[in-house]
């Protein structure tokens, strides 16, 4: 009961969030298809899609500011950006025309991250309410829907025009119900700290390592089951596909944790098990054996992120919070890009089996990161009994 009243509590930023996941996961399993059209390997494809990371920097600057400006209207003009955006896909032919369209994604798409994290935090705080692990659940569930049916697209034909013409469709029937008012909040009478720019900083490096991780197998597990292990196009449109339908799963039952027990614990052991599925997909001797390795992965790191970025909203005082969020957020969604980078450059010179071990090891960075967080944090966070 308490998964459904959340998402009825916080059902206009869920649909933002099914809606970014949904173009997202529609890129990834597109993957093989952009590449091949590219006519680029994969230390040159990763490194294109650096792009959008100049994108998010200027997102992460843009955003409070946008925020301010747009105020309810915030996420419906991000939104539409970024639809417009995702139409270029389909026609984009050569590598420095698909890294300038990179740019102009990673900003729309980081601008509709930041706000929706926001609207959730205000209303967490509002609220009482744990929200963010059912929010990003939604992003996970439109991502492995998206997916899906991407490579069931692909198998009769399609291509990145006609998938992302129905995924504008799909934000035009959804914008209007977009528009969320933000919260004003001033600074606190007698506030005399200082902005907690090491603990924004310790949430969203977890929040990167979190997100990077992620991008990985949205990125280029459908390459690694059509092109390590020797499966068609339906197959390595699995491979996204059981991310995120695992990551939908594990951040629905998030929403139950998160209410019982403190953040920290649960990032740590999340991140362990995640490590061990990412080793998983890279020994794995087939389709099926990587699908397990990515299932345990995002079953285990559905709920790493959004839980950082809940952490990032309680231990801020409420003026900082709009700040901090975009902060954070934008550190996370960098691991979208950066990740991708790495993979390309490892594929390129160790093999993608070998890529796929060193981000096991990559998602243990979360560990010594949450237990400095630990001992940095206020009284709220050093009760956790950790």
């Amino acid at each position: 009961m308490s998964i459904v009243s959340a998402l009825n509590l916080s059902r206009r930023t869920s649909a933002a969030f099914f809606l970014l996941g949904s173009f997202w996961g529609g890129f990834a399993a597109l993957v093989p298809v952009i590449k091949a059209g590219l006519g680029v390997d994969d230390g040159v494809f990763g490194l294109l899609l650096l792009g959008s990371a100049v994108g998010l920097v200027s997102a992460m600057w843009l955003a409070p500011r946008a925020d301010r400006v747009l105020g309810a209207r915030g996420m419906q003009v991000a939104a539409l950006g970024m639809a417009v955006m995702w139409q270029g896909m389909g026609l984009v032919s050569l590598p420095w025309m698909f890294a300038g369209l990179m740019v102009f994604l990673g900003m729309f798409s980081g601008l509709l991250d930041v706000i929706m994290n926001s609207r959730v935090s205000e209303l967490e705080a509002r609220t009482g309410r744990s929200l963010m692990n059912v929010n990003h659940a939604m992003f996970s569930l439109g991502y492995a829907l998206s997916a899906i049916a991407t490579g069931i697209a692909r198998e009769v034909g399609m291509g990145p025009s006609e998938v992302f013409g129905a995924l504008a469709l799909l934000t035009v029937a959804v914008v209007m119900f977009l528009r969320v008012p933000a919260a004003m909040v001033s600074a606190e009478e007698g506030y005399s700290g200082g902005y907690p720019l090491v603990t924004v900083l310790l949430c969203g490096a977890i929040v990167f390592v979190a997100f990077a991780s992620e991008a990985t197998v949205e990125s280029w597990s459908a390459l690694h089951v059509e092109r390590t292990l020797g499966g068609g196009a339906a197959q390595g449109a699995l491979g996204p596909a059981m991310l995120g339908l695992t990551m939908a799963f594990g951040r629905f039952s998030g929403q139950a944790v998160a209410e019982r027990f403190h953040e920290l614990p649960v990032i740590i052991w999340a991140s362990l098990i995640s490590g061990t599925g990412a080793v998983i997909a890279a020994l794995a001797p087939s389709p099926l054996i990587a699908y397990v390795g990515f299932g345990t992965m995002g079953l285990g790191v559905s709920v790493v992120g959004p839980m950082a970025l809940a952490l990032v909203g309680k231990l801020v005082p409420p003026h900082l919070r709009t700040e901090a969020i975009s902060k954070g957020a934008v550190m996370g969604f960098a691991g979208f890009f950066f990740a991708p980078v790495f993979m390309g450059l490892m594929s390129e010179m160790f093999g993608l089996r070998a890529a796929f071990a060193g981000v096991g090891v990559f998602l243990c960075f979360s560990v010594p990161l949450a237990l400095v967080l630990q001992r940095r944090g206020p009284s709220a966070v050093r009760s956790s009994g950790l």
